[in-house]
């Protein structure tokens, strides 16, 4: 097998294309995993150890671009994002902070109790707090479905992106928190 073998138009597809799956934010986890695997032994720059040195480096090339595909789409928030980027849409996550102000009021009530859980070293009131964060996560998760496959609402599926992105981060404090009192 010889770089020239491995349709490389196909790489250079969308990530969806790429593991010949449809366009949209719900997906098939197995099926996923299955066409990654069967991608990612094609182009495994194992194969090519033997080649010359520019079809070794297309294997590497490739081999990179379909791990990054896998790991993009295996992630629901990254899925989420990659699909409205390639529907030109950023969500601007680190620019734009406007949030309804139901959001914010649960943001400041969320901050305030993980404070207070860290002062009261409650690692039981943390986890209590990143359960509840994974529910609410679940369920912005549920409305991104929603928007992106159903109603086809971008604007509203970048708020969703960035209200999850804004819980992740809570999430990712809440366990190092609870590192740190516990170790």
């Amino acid at each position: 097998m010889n770089a020239a073998t491995v349709n490389a138009d196909r790489f250079g597809q969308d990530f969806f294309a790429l593991f010949d799956l449809p366009r949209r934010f719900a997906i098939d986890a197995a099926q996923l995993d299955e066409r990654y695997r069967a991608a990612a032994s094609q182009v495994h720059p194992d194969r090519f150890a033997h080649a010359g040195d520019a079809e070794r480096r297309a294997a590497l090339m490739m081999a990179t671009r379909v791990n990054e595909a896998y790991q993009t789409l295996k992630s629901p928030l990254a899925r989420a994002r990659y699909l409205l980027t390639l529907s030109g849409v950023d969500t601007q996550e680190e620019t734009n902070t406007a949030m309804p102000p139901a959001f914010l009021m649960a943001q400041m009530e969320w901050r305030e109790a993980i404070m207070d859980a860290k002062m009261a070293r409650d690692v039981d009131a943390l986890e209590k707090l990143a359960r509840e964060l994974r529910a609410d996560a679940a369920v912005l998760r549920d409305e991104l479905a929603a928007a992106l496959d159903g109603a086809g609402d971008l604007d509203a599926a970048a708020l969703l992106v960035r209200k999850w992105r804004f819980l992740e981060k809570l999430e990712q404090e809440i366990g190092d928190a609870i590192e740190a009192l516990l170790f």
